[in-house]
């Protein structure tokens, strides 16, 4: 027993003797990584950055890896960079569109955490008819990139100002990864709907853009009311017109006083807004400029009382938007200031850009200021052209809108943003 701790004990002072002192097991490199944006939408291109620091850091050659996050994937070789005389390094990563990991390797055994990336898929609705009469099937349509075929995809309806939604039906997808849903209303108003795909391994929760629907009331035959424009925007008219005719016939019946009532929507009574007597062939018409969603209802004067469907006349919030510079180089922000009117003062307020599929996608929320007005601040990340709009939903008061489109050009790499030690 003593000869065998013996023998350990000076096995233990040779290993010792042969390293030096002062020696840590610690890596001589520190890799650092950063992926924006995260998360992206299918199509769309990652700027992956980070630094290496410790000795003899410029020059040195960084490899990046990715994982696609579905079974049987390993990491894989997808580029390689040199870094520059502060240990800083990029990538450029075009067209991603599933989700995945990033980590990069340096030298002496370096390397850095691993970044998910988490992308949407890209959704588009169609409508058959976006002004339909109640009872009367809307025919929903869309795709969805990439594809997904036989996985669901749900047609939702927004519940008051809230960002709450409700599901009225789904659809599997089909091989091209298409669907087709079709849904009736009962009752007239004004609704926004979308369509979502809730996400898998591959793609994160998605949801295309809103659609708003105006449903009018099923005419009253013999008393028609109609409008020239279901939804106006904010300060602007419509013409509201029909025909009256002779009670239980389709003749005119001509020089009959008509009285139109209104009410604005969430309100309980009516109110008259004006008068006027039918024309030669039946015909009436007032011309209106409501403040906020109102519903219509025109009524024979006089006895025998008589009346028409009820009409919804929506109006349209007015958003502007205008970018703080319309060319940056990539890793630039850009601030996008803007203004809602009417004032909709702790709404939601959302950034869109529009994606490879030519439809508008959620990129970023923020809530409108107390004076009406709004800010986002976005990071370009790819060379090209780029397309946004702010978006902002409907509620009971008035009908959701969207700002005209800003354009922002990338151009070259940022020194700056990107330079700055993660």
């Amino acid at each position: 027993m003593r000869m065998r701790i013996a023998v350990l004990a000076s096995a233990l002072c040779a290993l010792a003797a042969v390293v030096p002192s002062g020696v840590s097991a610690a890596p001589t490199h520190r890799l650092t990584i950063n992926a924006v944006p995260n998360p992206i939408n299918a199509g769309d291109g990652v700027l992956i950055y980070g630094q290496l620091s410790g000795p003899h850091r410029a020059n040195r050659s960084i490899r990046l890896f990715q994982r696609l996050t579905v079974p049987g994937q390993h990491y894989q070789l997808v580029g390689r960079a040199k870094t520059d005389s502060s240990g800083l390094y990029e990538f450029v990563r075009a067209d991603v569109t599933t989700n995945r990991n990033w980590f990069v390797a340096g030298p002496a055994g370096s390397h850095s955490r691993k970044v998910h990336e988490r992308v949407h898929a890209l959704v588009s609705i169609n409508a058959s008819n976006i002004s339909p009469d109640t009872r009367h099937a809307v025919v929903f349509t869309g795709h969805v990139t990439p594809n997904h075929a036989g996985e669901r995809v749900f047609l939702q309806e927004q519940k008051g100002t809230s960002d709450d939604w409700r599901t009225l039906k789904s659809d599997r997808l089909n091989a091209g990864s298409n669907y087709s849903i079709k849904y009736r209303w009962s009752t007239p108003g004004e609704r926004d709907v979308r369509v979502v795909f809730r996400g898998d391994r591959r793609n994160i929760r998605s949801t295309s853009d809103t659609v708003t629907i105006t449903v009018q009331q099923t005419q009253v035959p013999g008393f028609t009311i109609n409008t020239n424009s279901p939804i106006i925007s904010e300060g602007g008219s419509a013409t509201i017109s029909g025909v009256l005719d002779k009670a239980g016939t389709t003749t005119p019946e001509p020089n009959t006083n008509v009285t139109l009532y209104a009410k604005p929507v969430g309100q309980s009574n009516y109110v008259a807004v004006g008068s006027t007597n039918t024309g030669t062939d039946g015909h009436y018409q007032f011309t209106v400029s409501p403040n906020s969603n109102t519903l219509y209802e025109a009524k024979v004067t006089f006895t025998p009382s008589r009346h028409s469907a009820v009409l919804f006349e929506g109006v349209r919030d007015v958003v502007s938007m205008g970018a703080s510079a319309s060319s940056v180089k990539v890793g630039t922000k850009v601030t996008f200031s803007g203004v809602v009117n009417p004032n909709k003062a702790g709404h939601r307020i959302y950034l869109q850009l529009l994606g490879k599929d030519k439809e508008w996608h959620a990129v970023a929320v923020t809530l409108v200021r107390s004076n009406a007005t709004f800010q986002f601040v976005w990071k370009i990340t790819e060379r090209g052209t780029h397309k946004f709009r702010a978006r902002i939903f409907s509620d009971k008061q008035n009908v959701g809108a969207a700002s005209a489109p800003v354009s922002v050009t990338g151009v070259g790499l940022a020194p700056a943003p990107i330079t700055s030690a993660p």
